[in-house]
This record gives structure tokens, C-alpha cells and sequence, in this order.
């Protein structure tokens, strides 16, 4: 039953673009006793048909810059390659770290984000 709602979970904040994998990283990790590396190779298999779907979507409303998806694509590939290398040489506790560092990385980026365009907006409406 767990599995359903972190798909779904997982599902509806991927289809919102904001980083359903992620979502599912966290779940797992939390409420799982998975390894890390068995996370994330999951992970990776539930973003295909997600992706599919979502690109479906947005090809539909016609909200996709062609230019910049193959240049980003291409470096995408490149950085996916460079990366998982990169993991299987990382051990399983110190990838957990890492994965919850650049969580709160994250976090504290999207407050900061939130607060400065709160303030601007304060600003616009002040004058």
C-alpha cells in the first residue's frame, strides 16, 4: 500500500515539474530499508514513464523550448554518465549524506527564493 501513495506521491510532483524523483528518494529512504544505490536505480526506472508522460503533456500545450531541451539533453547525458560512475564508487552511508546535504542545499535555496520574491513584491505594492 505504501509503494501506491509514494507513486502517486511521487507522481503528481513530477507531472508539477518540481522533482517527483526526488520526492521518491526521500520516501524510500525514510520508510524503506533500501540502500541508497538500490534507491536511486529505482528511482531512474520510475522517471521514464513519468517523463514520457509529462512530455506528452507539455508537447500537447506546446510549452517546450526545442533549442534549449537538446542542448541540455546532450549535457544532461554527459552529467548522467559522469555521475553514476561517480556513485558506485561512493559508499551507500556517505551517498545517503550527500543526497540529504543537497536536500537541505535545495531547501535553503527555494526559502531564500521564496522571501526575496516576497520582498520585491511588498516593494511593487508599497510604491
Amino acid at each position: 500500500m505504501k509503494e501506491i501513495m509514494f507513486g502517486i506521491m511521487s507522481g503528481i510532483v513530477a507531472a508539477l515539474g518540481m522533482g517527483g524523483g526526488t520526492i521518491l528518494i526521500l520516501l524510500l529512504s525514510l520508510f524503506t530499508n533500501m540502500e541508497q544505490h538500490l534507491i536511486q536505480g529505482t528511482n531512474l526506472i520510475f522517471f521514464i514513464p513519468t517523463s514520457i508522460t509529462a512530455i506528452f503533456m507539455n508537447v500537447k500545450n506546446k510549452k517546450i523550448n526545442y533549442k534549449l531541451s537538446i542542448f541540455i539533453i546532450i549535457f544532461g547525458i554527459i552529467g548522467a554518465i559522469l555521475g553514476s560512475k561517480l556513485s558506485f564508487k561512493i559508499e551507500n552511508k556517505e551517498l545517503k549524506k550527500y543526497f540529504g546535504i543537497f536536500l537541505l542545499v535545495i531547501a535553503f535555496f527555494e526559502i531564500y527564493s521564496f522571501f526575496k520574491q516576497y520582498i520585491l513584491r511588498k516593494k511593487e505594492n508599497n510604491k
